[in-house]
C-alpha cells in the first residue's frame, strides 16, 4: 500500500463530501497539492476554493492534472457515492491507477496516532465534535476529522499544535463510519460505540449484520485500548470495556436531567468523579453523548474541570439541533435526523423544551430503501409531531423503488400529514408560519434553511 510520506499530489473524486474534504484539508497542511472533482458547486465547495483548492465540476478526464494520472507520487481518493460509470473513475480504472477509499486513507493517517474513534448509527458526529472541543479547551494538541461542521471551529477539520502533547504519538479524533464497513480500516486506542440500530440495510441486508460489524470494529481496538460502550448494547471488546448511560450498571453514569433555559443539566458520575454538568446543546440524547465524550477524555487522564467547562460552551454541529430562528414569537430548529430513532429523540426533546407550543415538522425522507425498511417506525416517530409536512424522498445514490414514496409513508401514519414538494415549502410558509418549526432530514432539505431564515426575518 502507498505510504503518505511518498505523496506529493492528491486528487479527490467527490471532494465536497464532508468526510472527503476533511482529509483534503489535512493533506493541504502537509504541503500536498490537492485537486478535486465534485458534481455541483455549492457553499461548501466555494469555501474549499477560497482556501486554495482547485476543483472542477464536469466529468472531464482532461481536467485531471497529468501528474495525478501518471505520477508515482500521487494518490487518488474516491467516495463510494461516485457511480462506476463516471468518466474520470473509468479513466483511473482503465489505467490501473491505485484508488483509495476515504476510509482507507483515514486508516493510513491514523496508523501512527493515538486514535479516538467514535462509532454509532446515531450520535457519532456530535460526540466526536464534543471530544474535539474538550481537547481544545484542555489545551491539548490533536487533529480531528469530523462528519459535520463544528460550530465552535466552523470546520470539519481541526488541528491544534500550540498546546500540550499528552503522548509521544499525536492524538487523532475520527468519526468512525459504519457505512460500507468503513470503520474496519481503523485500529483505535479509544473506541466509542453510541448505538447499533439497524440502518444501511441496502448494504448490510439484515439488522444482525449491522450489529456484527460494530462488534468487529471493537475487535480492532489496540491491545491496551479502551472501549466505551452505551450500556444498552450487548457488544464488547476483548480488552477493557467501560459502559456509559443512565442505568445503575453503567461505569460512567448520567442522571437527574433537568432543563434550565434551553440547556440540559445532569449529574455525571465516574470513577470517583461526581458533579453537575451543564450541557449547552439541548436534547436528552446529547446528555448521553456528553457522558461518552467526558469519559473518553478522563481515560486520557485529563482533569474534569475543563471538560465540564467545554460542555457549557459547546455550540454544537451544523444541522444537529441547530437554532435557525429564536425570538419571542418563533422558534425554528434544523436537525439532520434521518432515522426513526433520531427523529424520536429530536422531537421528544423539542416538545419537552416547548410544551405549550404547537410543533410542526417538515421532513424529507432519505433513501427509498430506508423509507421502505423502517416505514412503521418512521410513521410512529412522525406522529409525535402536532403537524407534519412530508417532502418527496431524497434518492441520494438510489434508483426509485416501485410503490415506495411519501404517499406510502403517509398511509402508515395515524395523523394526516401534508404532502409537499420541496419547491412549495417556502410558498406554504408565507401563508402558514408555524410558531415552532423543525426542519428534518439528510438530503437537500438543507438548501431551504437560509430562505426559511430570511422568510421568518420578514416583518408580518
Amino acid at each position: 500500500m502507498k505510504t503518505l510520506s511518498d505523496v506529493r499530489t492528491a486528487y479527490f473524486l467527490g471532494i465536497g463530501g464532508i468526510g472527503m474534504s476533511a482529509i483534503a484539508r489535512y493533506f493541504k497542511t502537509l504541503g500536498i497539492a490537492v485537486y478535486g472533482y465534485d458534481k455541483t458547486r455549492n457553499d461548501f465547495t466555494k469555501q474549499l476554493e477560497s482556501e486554495g483548492f482547485i476543483i472542477h465540476y464536469n466529468e472531464d478526464p482532461d481536467g485531471i492534472p497529468n501528474e495525478i494520472v501518471t505520477g508515482k507520487h500521487s494518490i487518488v481518493v474516491y467516495t463510494p457515492a461516485i457511480p462506476r460509470d463516471h468518466k474520470e473513475l473509468r479513466l483511473f480504472i482503465a489505467r490501473r491507477t491505485p484508488l483509495f477509499k476515504r476510509s482507507e486513507v483515514l486508516g493510513m493517517i491514523s496508523e501512527n496516532a493515538f486514535t479516538i474513534a467514535v462509532a454509532g448509527t446515531h450520535g457519532k458526529t456530535t460526540t466526536s465534535s464534543m471530544i474535539t472541543h474538550m481537547l481544545s479547551v484542555s489545551g491539548v494538541n490533536f487533529t480531528a476529522f469530523l462528519g459535520g461542521i463544528s460550530t465552535n471551529f466552523n470546520s470539519n477539520y481541526v488541528h491544534k499544535e500550540d498546546g500540550v502533547s499528552l503522548f509521544e504519538q499525536p492524538i487523532m479524533v475520527v468519526e468512525a463510519d459504519e457505512f460500507d464497513r468503513s470503520f474496519l480500516h481503523l485500529s483505535p486506542d479509544i473506541a466509542i460505540v453510541t448505538s447499533t440500530d439497524a440502518d444501511h440495510l441496502d448494504i448490510y441486508g439484515q439488522a444482525e449484520e449491522v450489529k456484527r460489524s460494530f462488534s468487529d470494529f471493537l475487535q480492532k481496538l489496540h491491545r491496551n485500548g479502551t472501549a466505551i460502550i452505551n450500556d444498552q448494547l450487548d457488544i464488547r471488546s476483548e480488552g477493557r470495556n467501560l459502559l456509559y448511560g443512565k442505568s445503575e450498571a453503567a461505569d460512567a453514569r448520567y442522571s437527574d436531567i433537568r432543563i434550565a433555559g434551553h440547556k440540559f443539566c445532569f449529574n455525571y458520575r465516574y470513577n470517583g468523579f461526581n458533579g453537575e454538568v451543564v450541557n449547552a446543546l439541548p436534547g436528552f440524547h446529547n446528555a448521553e453523548n456528553a457522558t461518552a465524550a467526558i469519559t473518553a477524555c478522563l481515560c486520557m487522564n485529563l482533569p474534569l474541570g475543563p471538560l465540564v467547562k467545554a460542555c457549557a460552551e459547546f455550540l454544537g454541529v451544523k444541522r444537529r439541533f441547530e437554532y435557525i430562528v429564536e425570538n419571542d414569537r418563533y422558534i425554528v430548529i434544523d436537525d439532520y435526523a434521518h432515522h426513526p430513532t433520531e427523529l424520536r429523540a429530536c422531537i421528544t426533546s423539542v416538545k419537552e423544551l416547548y410544551p405549550d407550543k404547537k410543533l410542526t415538522g417538515v421532513f424529507q425522507p432519505h433513501l427509498y430503501s430506508r423509507t421502505r425498511d423502517f416505514a412503521d417506525d418512521f410513521a410512529s416517530a412522525l406522529d409525535l409531531l402536532d403537524a407534519c409536512w412530508l417532502m418527496d424522498i431524497y434518492p441520494a445514490r438510489e434508483q426509485p423503488i416501485e410503490g415506495i414514496n411519501t404517499e406510502f409513508l403517509a398511509l402508515k401514519m395515524n395523523k394526516n400529514p401534508l404532502l409537499i414538494a420541496k419547491e412549495n415549502v417556502l410558498k406554504h410558509l408565507q401563508t402558514e408560519k408555524p410558531e415552532l418549526l423543525l426542519i428534518l432530514g439528510a438530503g437537500d432539505i438543507d438548501q431551504l434553511i437560509k430562505p426559511i431564515k430570511l422568510l421568518y426575518a420578514q416583518t408580518d
